[in-house]
Order: C-alpha cells, then structure tokens, then sequence
C-alpha cells in the first residue's frame, strides 16, 4: 500500500489543487516563524520555510506514522528586483507591493518540499508574471474584497487579482500555491503515486 500524504498547509488554495487532480491527502497546518535571515535571497528564503514547514509536520506524527506517511510542504513568494515580498501586513503594505510591480515583471517562486524516512526533496519552481498597469485607485478598491490579505505579493491570480496580470511564462498552479506537474512527479518518486 502506497504511504498517505500528509499536506503540510493552511492554504485552502493548496488543498483545492490538490483534490482538482485527484490526490488523497490529510491536512496538518504547522505555524513556523517564517521572517527571512539577514540577507537571505528570495530562492533560500522561500526553499528553507518549505523544508521547516515539512521537517516541523513530520516531527509531530508518531514513529508508525511517519513510517507510513510522506508530508507535503510548500511556499511561495513573490521577488521583485531580488527582494522578498511576502503576505501584505496592512493595507499601505499591499499599495506599495502592488504598486511596485504595475507595469513590471516580478517573479512568482513557489518551494516544495517532501519529506519521508528516507529522504527529504525540495524544488523550487520560479514563474515570470507581467502586471498591467495599477492605479491607486485599483488597489484600494481590491483591498476592501479581503482578498490581498493572505496573499503572498497581495494579489491571487486565481481571483479577482488575476485582473492586474498581463501575462504569465510559467506554471500558473505555481503562482496559486503549488506547481501540480512537479508536485504530481515527486509525488511518483516517493511512492505515493503509482
């Protein structure tokens, strides 16, 4: 019998992804502390969170557990000229964030990482969006949504933040929460999908 997965994750986006292509799992939020190290590059950043974020699930389950059990982790960030942009802290944040991307390309990285009692594998997948042009205006009327607020960058291109982006060159499920084809393929190599 294949090991089950355990989803290491809050993000309802996640899970949906997950379920759309057909893959079981169970839900195991963890909360780590996810501020950056000084200096470090969004592609550190954003890998070593994914492998806490598995390592502190993979940690709580018990020993038959986790002899039985691969844990999924992933984040994702948005770098814009090689800095971090994370979950937006208030509104002003995600005016700045937005505003510093209109009319740009900024970089969507999404981290997995998977870890059993063998191994533990992380990649990372990075997507290029393009934004159209965002007015204040815009920006204060997408806050009062709710929807920037747990977003990293502050936009959900799955939503009605999808209206700023131009275009895309990359994996849009990537953008969202969770590169499926990467995910779908290391998800084979740990034996929890045949």
């Amino acid at each position: 019998m294949p090991p089950s997965l355990i989803l290491a994750s809050a993000s309802p986006r996640r899970t949906e992804l997950l379920t759309q292509i057909g893959i079981q799992h169970r839900l195991m939020p963890v909360d780590i502390d996810e501020s950056p190290q000084y200096q470090e590059l969004p592609l550190h950043l954003v890998e070593r969170l994914a492998k806490e974020k598995a390592r502190e699930a993979y940690s709580r389950l018990s020993g038959e557990r986790q002899q039985d059990s691969v844990v999924l982790a992933a984040d994702t960030l948005i770098a814009l000229d090689n800095l971090p942009l994370g979950k937006p802290t208030d509104k002003a944040d995600c005016v700045r964030m937005l505003l510093s991307m209109s009319d740009r390309e900024h970089e969507v990285l999404t981290a997995i990482s998977l870890i059993s009692t063998q191994r533990q594998v992380t990649q990372c997948v990075a997507t290029r969006v393009r934004f159209g042009t965002v007015t204040e205006q815009d920006i204060h009327a997408y806050w009062e949504t709710g929807e920037p607020q747990d977003k990293a960058g502050g936009y959900g291109i799955q939503g009605i933040g999808g209206q700023f982006v131009k275009s895309v060159n990359g994996s849009v499920s990537s953008v969202i929460g969770l590169p499926l084809y990467e995910t779908k393929r290391l998800l084979k190599h740990f034996g929890v999908l045949l």
